[in-house]
């Protein structure tokens, strides 16, 4: 068949990007979205080796480097704020530990969600209710009381997914807690932050500072040890009391950050989890993105999976003629090897904050070959002979 009625859950980056490409493909697309709108601000992003060529093959290189962090790079420091160890976002090629693409979560969301506002629909505070699928395809009730028939249904709808509870088990199956909670919040310039990302770290906790576009605000970034996690991830004031009873006594700038807590507009905290699974679909159901295969932020790879899964997903998909058994194992298959990479770098990465670990210093020969399969390792097929729009289709072209 020509085509196919997609559902996507989820417009944060993976919903959106896989929008784009299902579009070009000639798909007719829904993205529901539980929230009433885009969410601002959020961690910074980045995207490292074949993720710039996905950004480049969508057409909007022009418009992310616009929206960039503009960070020119990292300074670790001591309680006294004297400087340990510099990373610059010139260093290997762009591709280091300050990415050349860095990016806001909720600016990279803000990009894509305009490229496919046009070719995709959108519905905005609502979500899947109920799920039924058969050999034909999937019957879908909305919490808003509508229902819908689709051909697919594809879940990127983050580490949380209700669609992978939903279809493929409770998230205790899936989820590995890392033992790190992470806080992102926009606080005033208080701090003279300019373009250089500062970050402080001692006995496992961190905090840090990074410049934004507007010059006036900064990202404070809070990070600690835990190795259970019992605040509900929709409890803001009850995380909130957890990061200001964890972060007392770090030193440095911390008490200046965490004074800002009950005025931001934009505070945000979660585990450092993982999501593992043997497989990323069941039937006419898929999984995209930290729903599928979260690899963390300490991993740096998680904006560069989303991007490519759905380039991949997509293309796939369409090149099975829209078949979901052939074009779901096409998608595993040239992606498992690319996400188990950028899972072990985030592993390795929470392990090495570890007081006694940090003391070693990593084998970076024997780390190379990781790193260059977490940044490069997954081939990007051109898809020849698979329609391809070169631009997300408008609703009046379907």
């Amino acid at each position: 068949m020509s085509g196919s009625r997609v559902l996507v859950t989820g417009a944060s980056i993976a919903g959106p990007a896989l929008a784009h490409w299902l579009c070009r493909r000639g798909a007719e697309v829904t993205v529901v979205e539980r929230a009433p709108g885009l969410r601002p601000g959020g961690q910074a992003v980045d995207a490292r080796g074949v993720a710039k060529e996905v950004i480049r093959r969508m057409g909007l290189d022009a418009a992310v480097r616009a929206a960039r962090t503009e960070t020119a790079g990292a300074h670790t420091v001591d309680a006294d704020g004297t400087v340990l160890e510099t990373f610059s976002a010139d260093d290997d090629g762009g591709d280091g530990y300050i990415a050349d693409i860095e990016i806001l979560r909720g600016d990279l969301s803000q990009v894509l969600y305009d490229d496919t506002r046009d070719g995709a629909e959108y519905v905005f505070g609502d979500r899947i209710a109920e799920l039924a699928q058969d050999a034909d395809g999937v019957d879908v009730t909305f919490a808003g009381g509508d229902r819908r028939r689709f051909d697919l249904v594809i879940g990127a709808d983050g580490l949380h997914s209700a669609l992978r509870a939903m279809v493929f088990g409770p998230r205790e199956r899936f989820v590995r807690h890392l033992g790190l909670v992470l806080a992102f919040y926009s606080v005033p310039n208080e701090f003279g932050i300019d373009r250089w990302m500062l970050d402080h770290q001692h006995e496992g906790r961190s905090a840090g500072l990074r410049p934004l576009r507007d010059p006036t605000r900064a990202m404070a970034m809070l990070s600690f040890p835990a190795d259970g996690f019992d605040v509900d991830h929709r409890d803001v004031e009850a995380q909130k009391r957890l990061l200001r009873e964890r972060m007392a006594g770090l030193g440095w700038r911390t008490p200046r950050i965490l004074a800002h807590l009950d005025d931001t507009p934009d505070f945000y905290l979660d585990q450092v989890a993982q999501v593992v699974m043997d497989r990323w679909s069941d039937g006419r159901v898929g999984l995209i993105g930290d729903a599928a295969f979260c690899s963390s932020p300490m991993s740096g790879g998680g904006t560069g999976l989303a991007l490519v899964g759905a380039y991949l997903l997509a293309g796939e998909l369409a090149a099975a003629g829209w078949d979901p058994a052939a074009g779901f194992a096409g998608y595993e298959t040239r992606m498992r090897s690319y996400v188990e990479a950028n899972q072990e770098i985030g592993r390795l990465h929470v392990r090495s904050r570890d007081a006694d670990a940090a003391t070693a210093e990593p084998d970076m020969e024997a780390l190379m070959p990781l790193i260059e399969r977490a940044i490069n390792g997954v081939e990007l097929p051109d898809y020849a002979g698979v329609p391809d729009s070169g631009a997300p289709v408008s609703p009046a072209a379907r």
